[in-house]
C-alpha cells in the first residue's frame, strides 16, 4: 500500500466538533469521517480518480498470530 497524503487542515472550530461528533456517531476518526465525506463528494460530483485506492478499513486490524497454537482457544499440540 502507498503511504498516504499528510496535509494541514483549518476548520472553523464549529465545524471541526460537527464532524468529530459525526465520527463518533459513526465509530470513527475525525481523519477518517473527513475523507469519507470528502470521497462521498469527489462521488456525488463524478470526480473519483480511477486511480484511488479504497477507503481504510475501519476497525481494529486483525492479531497475527506467528504459531497457530498461540491463538486463543486453539488446541494444543498433544504428542501422536
Amino acid at each position: 500500500m502507498t503511504e498516504r497524503k499528510k496535509i494541514l487542515l483549518r476548520l472553523d472550530p464549529a465545524v471541526h466538533d460537527a464532524i468529530a461528533r459525526w465520527a463518533a456517531d459513526e465509530l470513527r476518526s475525525t481523519n477518517a469521517q473527513i475523507e469519507f465525506l470528502l470521497r462521498r463528494a469527489l462521488g456525488d460530483a463524478g470526480r473519483t480518480p480511477r486511480d484511488a485506492g479504497a477507503p481504510a478499513r475501519r476497525g481494529r486490524p486483525p492479531k497475527r498470530a506467528e504459531d497457530p497454537a498461540e491463538e486463543p482457544g486453539a488446541p494444543e499440540n498433544e504428542p501422536g
